[in-house]
């Protein structure tokens, strides 16, 4: 099992700045990639930005160049650096961590954080 818990959400004005932070717990040695997630209000979940166990990244096309991802494997963190902030980035962000399981993989979830943009 691993375990996961978000911080660093709060409430910002437009054109802000906020850094998300994860910490992973348990079985920690068996995670593959990491990443994040959002959800708006009346919305699906959507990804944000993952980061492999080696350093390679991607991006949702809308916070390309405004949103940075990045980790540290020794401790087991994960963090989002959210710059350029506009009012539809508002959503509860979620720390994800996927782990292999034979022919296919398991998604692990923090209990997220809320974002909020005000205009």
């Amino acid at each position: 099992q691993v375990q996961l818990v978000e911080s660093g959400g709060g409430l910002v004005q437009t054109g802000g700045s906020l850094e998300l932070s994860c910490t992973a717990s348990g079985r920690t040695g068996s995670l593959n990639d990491m990443g994040w997630y959002r959800q708006a209000p009346g919305k699906q979940r959507e990804l944000v930005a993952t980061i492999t166990r080696g350093g390679n990244t991607n991006y949702a096309d809308s916070v390309k160049g405004r949103f940075s991802i990045s980790s540290d494997n020794v401790k087991n963190m994960v963090y989002l650096q959210m710059n350029s902030l506009k009012p539809e980035d508002t959503a509860v962000y979620y720390c994800t961590g996927v782990v292999p399981v034979i022919t296919t993989v398991r998604y692990y979830w923090g209990q997220g954080t809320q974002v909020t943009v005000s205009s």
